[in-house]
């Protein structure tokens, strides 16, 4: 089966009406995606920020007649831009489509992260497995690659370890994997939560890690916590975070631009002493140990 795909450009205040035309004209799917190159921090819970320049990527049945399609949107949205991109799109398998962009990498020395039912060569190889279907992280990222390389340097092997923000689970698990005695994962999405309980099962440590929203952390110290959450949201959460983690125990904080790292490094400077910051193109990340 053939879909039809229309992609329009319009600012941020505008994605509410041109998804709303989209929808009323039969649309099965709306994405929003960034027309640009522009951070977009973490928003708290309840707030959807957006970019100030977007694209929409409207999906339809094929058979809609494009002429009809491209005057209705001008004529209910008179500001739009004239360059409306129509397109015919195949059908395809979507999950082996994801699973060709996503193959087995290693980060650092022995920690390696791969499709689920692959297999890298390394006999001494610590493996993720991960549905990239369900990718809330598979390693991609600069932030979480840091991360995972993070982990391989340091295992936390019998260390109690929180993952805060934790998406696919990538990083909760690896931990597991690298020998941490206990592992908690949270995060604010329900969506996040299924994916890493899900992938926790596939890997094999369901029982072995909590998943709880912020709100169910129950309170208590670790020896490790790792946060790749974004600056905003990591300012905002020092204190908690510092009580969090006990004397001698560290934590890792990421998400952070080159610019932000002195305010989120100051915010946790009270607590902790940090190592020189670790940094992938415009990201940073920052370790820190707990006095």
């Amino acid at each position: 089966m053939a879909w039809l795909q229309i992609v329009v450009q319009t600012s941020g205040d505008q994605v509410d009406s041109v998804s709303e035309t989209f929808n009323s004209l039969g649309a099965l799917s709306v994405t929003v995606l960034d027309a640009g190159d522009e951070p977009l921090l973490e928003p708290a819970p309840g707030e959807t920020p957006l970019w100030s320049s977007v694209r929409l990527v409207a999906l339809f049945p094929a058979g809609q007649d494009e002429d009809t399609l491209r005057r209705t949107l001008h004529q209910q949205l008179p500001g739009l831009s004239e360059e409306i991109l129509v397109e015919t799109l195949e059908d395809q398998d979507w999950s082996n489509t994801w699973r060709d962009s996503f193959s087995a990498m290693c980060f650092g020395k022995h920690l390696w992260v791969c499709p689920v039912g692959e297999m890298p060569q390394p006999s001494d190889a610590v493996v993720v497995h991960l549905d990239p279907g369900m990718a809330f992280g598979t390693g991609t990222h600069a932030t979480t690659a840091m991360c995972l390389r993070w982990l391989d340097a340091h295992p936390p092997v019998n260390r109690q370890v929180l993952d805060y923000g934790c998406g696919s689970g990538i990083l909760a698990i690896a931990a597991h994997k690298l020998a941490a005695a206990q592992v908690t994962a949270v995060d604010i999405d329900p969506q996040a939560i299924l994916a890493t309980q899900e992938n926790a099962r596939r890997n094999g440590c369901e029982a072995a890690i909590t998943v709880v929203h912020p709100d169910a952390l129950q309170a208590g110290a670790v020896d490790l916590l790792i946060a790749n959450i974004l600056a905003n949201p990591l300012i905002a959460l020092a204190e908690d975070f510092s009580g969090r983690v006990r004397p001698g125990g560290q934590v890792v904080l990421t998400g952070i631009l080159s610019e932000q790292a002195a305010d989120v490094q100051a915010a946790y400077q009270p607590a902790f002493d940090f190592a020189p910051p670790a940094r992938d193109a415009e990201w940073v990340l920052l370790a820190g140990t707990r006095r």
